[in-house]
């Protein structure tokens, strides 16, 4: 038995217009992946070559292995840049509860809500830049408003940005007002997404306050606070502009983490080796993928698990 003819209109149909809808999503997505290849993914590369090298980013580069992570192992700068590193990532994460919070405070239908929104998300549109410069003159032992809040109850100025017990907490206080802003615009947006149906399913069951948060309303907002995790960490993991604005790695040095420390070393007067700033970067890409893949993970097991 013969298989019945195609319509001579299938036939004349081109290649195109038989896959259309398959091939079309890729053709919108095309020019971003190049983007992202060229971009992103070839520096990397690039840079991990870069690493095993000695280059001052004019001559030929000179191949000297692994001597440039070696010599990390003996920089007492790049521990303080790591322990830097690592004490803003504890404590910029602080950004995500606080956003929650005030996302739950700003979902109420209250005369004036879109202008309180407002002024809360105002921190995170404005430049990192402007932010540096508004806390600098917060914390300026003369003048700032913070030591003259502190001589209301009787102490002595402090300066925060001149001390080296005290600077990394002061530009990471700086750090978390417009990152919290962006957390809290996630969680808005999660809450608009939350079933009312299990809202009221959990009141009929007796759950209200912090019972109803946390067993109904925070597991639904489970993607938002993904976001919002690897977001803040990778933020808090290449913290770059508020250290530069505020302190220029100073007191000392000991305000540097891992991204200005690069920069330090590759281009500035510390001399252009461009070879042991390619190490630090691959350090501290290596650090956050890890962070990044873990996140990933979870996701996929918990949406496998489904």
């Amino acid at each position: 038995m013969t298989a019945p003819a195609l319509p001579q209109s299938e036939i004349k149909r081109s290649w195109y217009k038989r896959n259309e809808i398959a091939v079309t999503p890729w053709l919108f997505l095309i020019p971003g992946v190049l983007f992202f290849i060229v971009y992103v993914i070839a520096p990397i590369f690039q840079s991990v070559g870069i690493s095993f090298t000695e280059w001052d980013g004019l001559g030929d580069p000179v191949n000297v292995g692994l001597a440039n992570y070696a010599e990390l192992f003996d920089d007492d700068a790049f521990y303080t840049s790591l322990r830097n590193n690592l004490i803003w990532l504890v404590l910029y994460l602080l950004a995500i509860p606080a956003g929650l919070l005030i996302a739950l405070l700003l979902n109420q239908t209250v005369f004036g809500i879109r202008l309180y929104k407002s002024l809360f998300f105002f921190p995170f549109v404005i430049s990192q830049v402007v932010v540096g410069l508004v806390f600098t003159w917060f914390y300026d032992p003369t003048f700032g408003l913070f030591n003259v809040a502190l001589s209301w109850i009787g102490l002595g100025p402090v300066n925060v940005l001149g001390d080296e017990n005290y600077v990394t907490y002061g530009i990471i206080a700086a750090g978390l007002w417009p990152q919290t802003a962006y957390c809290m615009i996630l969680y808005l947006t999660g809450l608009n997404a939350v079933d009312p149906e299990q809202i009221e399913a959990g009141r009929l069951d007796g759950a209200k306050g912090m019972r109803m948060l946390w067993h109904v309303v925070i597991p639904q907002l489970k993607p938002a606070t993904f976001i919002a995790f690897v977001v803040t960490i990778i933020g808090a993991l290449r913290s770059f502009d508020l250290i530069s604005i505020m302190t220029n790695g100073g007191p000392f040095g000991e305000s540097r983490v891992l991204s200005f420390y690069m920069f330090e070393v590759a281009l500035s007067e510390y001399g252009f080796r461009m070879g042991y700033g390619a190490a630090i970067a691959v350090v501290l890409f290596l650090i956050m993928l890890c962070f990044i893949v873990y996140f990933l993970w979870s996701m996929y097991q918990e949406e496998r698990g489904r």
